[in-house]
């Protein structure tokens, strides 16, 4: 082992030590990657799950009751029977229920003339966007589906043998069969948590040294400033690529069933490469922060904005035109294409090179920009 070798293995171990020894720092790291995934995934769900119903049935016939029946688990759950709609009002204002369906009376008199549309009202809360518009478009399609079932009797029983014709719709669903989300909310837990960590822990390191006065001893060892900031780049690489090991193995795979369909060397060297990336822009906060609690306001500027920017919550094509050229500048919108295309595609790097450069190109340009800061503020 050459002697820069040796002083470069000496400067990383020292590092992860370091990291070892700081029990707030340390346990953060095993929370984030373990922890943390779980509650953010198992919580953040946007399924409709046995949506808090009741009803007020004014007709009380077959028909009636067989339209409530219809709102049924796992998407709707009818909780109790009210005596009139402004009672059902009340318990939706006071929030016992999130849908209240509302039959009218003449209900199964409007069904058996047929000579005019026969309607009941839905009354949603939408204080919860999402499921408030999932438990209207749901409770839509079941009362069409009833209605259309309740046209073909008809038609039957005048002996119409077939219906008008209708267009009918197959959907195949692509690489997640079963409109899971908790697969993409663990996967993108693990992105989030593994930015912040990537960009917390190089910046912490650089900083430690800063408040406890040690960086001017190094400087003045046989060390130079390029090795100090390799060593700091290779042991949170390493850290990071552990923490992304146990969440995947431990989290992910078991507990969410997430599919690792490519190459597991692969995602774990876009691991890596993505970690390497924003350990320069890490240590280019560093420079700028005096404390560890000046880094984690940095890090909130420039982390959050990379999220809005990911791609990942919002599509790129809604963001304006500004917005769709600053998200080339985002290291995460390249590396979601590399993960999300490893993992569930199962992709390889002949489709994914043109990301995976990008990573290359912006965190060289972030390495060269913290080195040069580095030399510029210690020189």
């Amino acid at each position: 082992m050459t002697p820069g070798a040796r002083q470069l293995y000496a400067l990383t171990t020292k590092e992860l030590r370091q990291l070892v020894r700081d029990r707030v720092l340390f346990g953060f790291i095993i929370y984030i990657f373990t922890a943390h995934i779980v509650v953010s995934t198992l919580g953040a769900s946007d399924d409709l799950r046995r949506a808090a119903t009741i009803v007020h049935d004014g007709d009380r016939s077959p028909e009636s009751r067989e339209l409530a029946q219809r709102l049924r688990p796992p998407y709707f759950a009818v909780t109790t029977q009210v005596a009139s709609s402004q009672e059902g009002a009340r318990e939706l204002d006071r929030g016992a229920a999130s849908i209240l369906l509302d039959i009218p009376a003449d209900f199964s008199d409007t069904l058996g003339r047929g000579d005019r549309q026969a309607s009941v009202q839905l009354f949603v809360d939408t204080s919860k966007v999402t499921l408030g518009y999932l438990a209207s478009s749901y409770a839509t399609r079941i009362a069409e589906g009833y209605g259309g079932e309740l046209g073909a009797a008809r038609l039957a029983r005048l002996g119409f043998t077939t219906g008008p014709p209708r267009l009918e719709s197959r959907q195949r669903t692509w690489f997640n069969f079963t409109l899971d989300t908790r697969r993409a909310m663990a996967l993108y837990t693990l992105l989030t948590m593994m930015t912040v960590a990537c960009v917390v822990l190089p910046a912490t390191a650089a900083v430690r040294e800063k408040e406890r006065g040690t960086i001017e001893q190094l400087l003045v060892s046989p060390v130079t400033p390029l090795q100090l900031m390799i060593s700091k780049v290779i042991a949170m690489v390493l850290v990071t690529v552990a923490g992304t090991a146990v969440a995947v193995y431990a989290i992910l795979v078991p507990m969410f069933d997430v599919p690792m369909r490519g190459s597991a060397w692969l995602f774990f060297a876009m691991v890596a490469l993505y970690a390497s990336a924003l350990a320069g822009l890490g240590l280019v906060l560093a420079t700028l922060a005096r404390s560890s609690a000046q880094v984690g306001l940095l890090v909130i500027l420039t982390v959050l904005p990379m999220l809005n920017l990911s791609g990942l919550t919002s599509p790129v094509e809604s963001m304006p035109r500004a917005m769709r050229w600053a998200i080339e500048l985002s290291p995460l919108y390249h590396f979601a294409h590399l993960l999300y295309g490893i993992a569930f595609r199962g992709e390889g790097l002949a489709s994914l090179w043109p990301s995976a450069a990008a990573v290359v190109a912006l965190g060289s340009a972030l390495f060269v920009l913290g080195l040069w800061r580095f030399r510029a503020q210690f020189a």
